[in-house]
């Protein structure tokens, strides 16, 4: 029959009768893991030992423990601190955790003494983390880029905009029109961990050469001793970070017997536009793709020798990458003359250790600090709980430890896909999966759906030998 159709008959859904009377049901089961995890690693005692002075007469709750739900809580998905009931409601997984009320105070007594305090805690946790990754054969993984091993760890510092929403204290307009914070944040490229931010006015300047060297100090705190010296540590930024006194700085470094070198960005200025067009074509080589390859209609030219560099620390290189734009990329009016994308950037490692094209493939690897820096804000930093400015610093702390939480786990307790997964797939993925309590042979077990657990571990891709989450709880 002509205009008749047919259509496929779609089955229903099992009907249910939804009532609120059930017991022993937990959701959020996974969260458990990171709990345990704070535990291996002794963050909750390291920061039991950091908050003690807020802790009055020795009573209530202990403020080490209410950092670590708070950091869980924020991990786990949290976007404010009314968040906790989730974890509170469930005490039979978590135990007793502290009402908001609680956990409010905790944070308001948070000054920049007790924060250095909690930062301090932090690096303990991450040695022993680091340790456990060591002996368990796993260590710390090796950043790929060029189809080689970069030696050592890479560091990636740069900075992003919070809007805020109302108003809060030292929240300003920002460079692009908006208004709110402008934190400068450090990632360790090796792990994907957050190892150190500071929060800032949204008028903080972008290239302040202050505030990057306190983060990058703070950063290499966080760095166990045996990491800290005699490895390689690069250190990445975009051109706000190509400051004279910043770079200075990093040179310093290696007086201290930290081995130090830097790879930054730097602005296409009137003499090294020059000195582009000066190059001639038998100097300009292939660009690399991150596997090694070719890089299509690239090329990558060393501008050391006709670029001055004054003031610069000595050994300072700068190269710079020229290729066809993709639909959409800004260009400057020297971009739009010469028909080519440039980017230019400096660096310290000498020739004998890496050819221009592999230190330029090397330096764009920093671009994965926006992967963080967006799973941060999936992670506790897109939003500000409090009008207080030093109460929204010590949550940013706190954010920075709910990333290491997650980064630790993968690093130490999960294989397969859910190692490289970014925390939003996990959560969905572990995080957030549902378990039924039980009681039996003087213990409390935590029973996931048996369907649930093959489909999260298929082929091997799931938690390792090693997980607290499928031991006791």
């Amino acid at each position: 029959m002509e205009g008749a159709f047919c259509v496929k008959a779609i089955g229903s859904r099992p009907k249910v009768l939804v009532t609120a009377d059930g017991s022993g049901v937990v959701g959020h089961a996974g969260a458990r893991l990171l709990a345990d995890l704070a535990d291996a690693t002794g963050l909750n005692s390291a920061y039991s030992r950091a908050l003690r002075s807020l802790r009055p007469r020795g009573t209530g709750h202990d403020p080490g423990r209410v950092a670590v739900d708070l950091a869980v809580m924020i991990a786990d998905g949290g976007e404010t601190i009314t968040d906790l009931a989730v974890l509170r409601d469930q005490d039979e997984v978590f135990g007793p955790v502290a009402f908001t009320a609680t956990a409010w105070r905790l944070l308001a007594g948070i000054d920049d003494t007790v924060l250095a305090r909690l930062r301090s805690a932090r690096a303990q946790a991450r040695e022993i983390a680091w340790l456990q990754a060591a002996e368990s054969g796993r260590g710390i993984p090796v950043v790929r880029t060029g189809g080689r091993e970069v030696t050592g760890l890479v560091l990636d510092l740069d900075a992003t905009l919070v809007t805020c929403h109302s108003e809060k204290q030292d929240a300003a307009p920002t460079y692009k029109g908006g208004f709110g914070y402008h934190p400068l944040l450090c990632f360790l490229a090796n792990t994907g961990g957050a190892l150190a931010g500071r929060l800032r006015p949204g008028n903080a300047g972008a290239n302040t050469a202050n505030d990057h060297i306190t983060v990058l100090d703070d950063a290499l705190a966080q760095i166990p001793d045996a990491h800290r010296y005699g490895t390689d540590i690069l250190i990445r930024t975009d051109s706000a970070g190509s400051s004279k006194a910043f770079l200075a700085h990093i040179r310093s470094l290696c007086e201290r017997a930290i081995r130090t070198y830097f790879s930054v960005g730097y602005s296409v200025t009137e003499p090294v536009r020059r000195a582009i067009r000066a190059v001639p074509d038998r100097l300009w080589h292939p660009a690399l793709n991150q596997d090694g390859s070719l890089r299509d209609g690239a090329e990558v030219a060393e501008l050391t020798a006709p670029v001055s560099l004054a003031g610069y620390p000595a050994g300072t290189r700068i190269i710079v990458r020229r290729e066809r734009p993709h639909p959409g990329a800004q260009l400057s009016l020297f971009d739009t003359v010469e028909g080519l994308r440039h980017q230019v950037f400096l660096t310290d490692t000498p020739v004998a250790e890496g050819t221009a094209q592999f230190l330029e493939v090397r330096h764009r690897g920093h671009a994965v600090v926006e992967d963080r820096i967006r799973c941060g804000k999936d992670t506790g930093i897109a939003r500000f709980p409090s009008r207080r400015f030093d109460i929204n610093a010590a949550w940013l702390e706190l954010a920075l430890t709910a990333a290491d939480l997650i980064a630790w786990t993968q690093l130490l307790l999960l294989d397969g896909e859910l190692a490289a997964v970014e925390p939003k797939k996990l959560r969905y993925r572990l995080l957030h999966i549902a378990a039924r309590i039980t009681r039996g042979g003087r213990r409390l077990r935590l029973r996931i759906s048996a369907d649930i657990w093959t489909e999260l571990l298929p082929e091997g891709c799931g938690l390792s030998a090693n997980s607290g989450l499928v031991a006791r709880v």
